[in-house]
């Protein structure tokens, strides 16, 4: 093998989320084999929350490897990036040259024991690849097989490449994010491409309970397009109930009022009086009775209409104080306030630290390297840190070998550039 291919496999690991907690063989997911034949984000992502529920992830690269392994210009020990090592945990590496005839070979090999399959190619390239589903399927009928794309693999908009920014802007989602009169804005986080990952994961999980009694698979389509538009539940609802064409709103939202960022003597906070009740309530505690009697804002529609003038008068009061002692002073009597955060605060905070939403891995080559925690928590099997984000092509040998091909077959795979040049 190549140099790439030449490191010891690592031993899964033993380190797990709490002191205690099932073996790796108990989790929901074991004995479920996926093969990750995605790069980047939504694939990759939907693949590793499979994982991390004991799902055997075997992830087939290109020789050159996940795109997101030398992404995001900054250098770490070892040639991936952060961005990498944080969604692609618990899964092992093998890389194989779909272009040859030996890549195919050995891939149809693993596909035999595969029980799902995610690509996130364009449409079409896997067909021309020859490894699409109805291809796939005539070795396997019970694979399931999932496509995740831009706009989906049938449509006007089908053929186009599709990330999360494009999705993010024909899909309306930045036509109502920002604030009024503002440039375009896109959400700060990839809601397309996280979105996605999570429907794809929901589907992949029905169609697998489904495969228990049907015994048969089932072809999955997924496109960021969709994912986005299905977050847009209150907008489209104001859209389609009055005909009024959504727009920014800042912070707030179209449901109640006040509910938004507010500013306070050292910057913002936020805060919600999102009924009757916490309206009067909040009126009472910071001071303002005199709100109350105003015709502007005595029911929720009419503080909405006349949101704006009630977020000035209210931050005359808020001014008065610092972010801290509005957020302990409002939830001390049931009032909904947070603080603004950086992502190192919510990280370090004592919540955060509590929730164990920063863990440590074990790497080969960074010694560890940090990930985002699991971000639900099954109490009864609950989710486990298995094996480092793997190296490029780590365990193409035993992987191999698992699927029945001896040494001898492994090298002539190689030699007739199954795994690159």
């Amino acid at each position: 093998m190549s140099d790439l291919l030449d490191h010891t496999e690592a031993k899964p690991s033993t380190q797990k989320e709490t002191g205690t907690g099932p073996s790796a063989a108990s989790l929901p997911l074991a004995g479920v084999r996926v093969l990750d034949f995605s790069q980047v984000m939504a694939g990759p992502f939907s693949t590793m929350l499979l994982a991390d529920l004991g799902a055997d992830v075997i992830k087939i690269e290109p020789p050159t490897g996940d795109q997101t392994r030398s992404s995001m210009g900054f250098k770490m020990k070892g040639p991936d990036s952060m961005g990498f090592l944080n969604m692609n945990r618990n899964k092992r590496s093998i890389t194989l040259d779909l272009k040859s005839d030996a890549g195919r070979e050995a891939f149809y090999k693993l596909v035999e024991t595969a029980d799902i399959l995610v690509e996130n190619y364009r449409p079409g390239v896997v067909k021309k690849l020859g490894v699409d589903y109805e291809t796939l399927k005539k070795i396997n009928p019970k694979l399931i097989y999932a496509s995740i794309s831009g706009f989906g693999q049938t449509g006007p908009w089908a053929d186009r490449p599709g990330f999360d920014l494009m999705a993010q802007a024909m899909s309306g989602v930045m036509s109502v994010t920002g604030h009024p009169g503002m440039p375009p804005v896109k959400a700060g986080v990839p809601v397309a491409d996280i979105g996605c990952a999570l429907f794809c994961t929901y589907a992949l999980l029905s169609a697998y309970i489904g495969r228990q009694k049907s015994g048969e698979g089932q072809y999955i389509d997924a496109s960021l397009f969709e994912a986005a538009l299905a977050f847009s539940i209150w907008d489209t609802s104001e859209y389609w109930g009055t005909g009024v064409m959504p727009t920014p709103v800042g912070t707030s939202n179209k449901m109640s009022a006040p509910y938004q960022a507010v500013k306070s003597k050292d910057g913002y906070f936020v805060m919600g009086a999102t009924n009757q009740k916490l309206w009067l309530q909040l009126c009472e505690q910071i001071g303002r009775e005199d709100l109350l009697e105003d015709q502007r804002f005595t029911t929720n529609p009419l503080r909405l209409k006349n949101r704006e003038v009630l977020i000035e008068e209210l931050e005359k009061t808020f001014v008065t104080k610092t972010s801290d002692e509005w957020v302990d002073e409002l939830l001390a009597v049931g009032i909904p306030a947070g603080k603004m955060s950086s992502y190192p605060e919510a990280f370090e905070s004592e919540h955060g630290r509590h929730r164990k939403m920063r863990l440590e891995i074990p790497h080969p080559i960074e010694g560890t390297v940090p990930n985002i925690g699991f971000p639900v928590k099954l109490m009864g099997t609950p989710q486990q840190i298995r094996m480092h984000p793997p190296l490029l092509g780590e365990h193409t040998d035993s992987v191999l070998a698992e699927v029945g091909l001896d040494e001898k077959e492994i090298a002539d795979l190689k030699a007739r550039g199954a795994f690159g040049a």
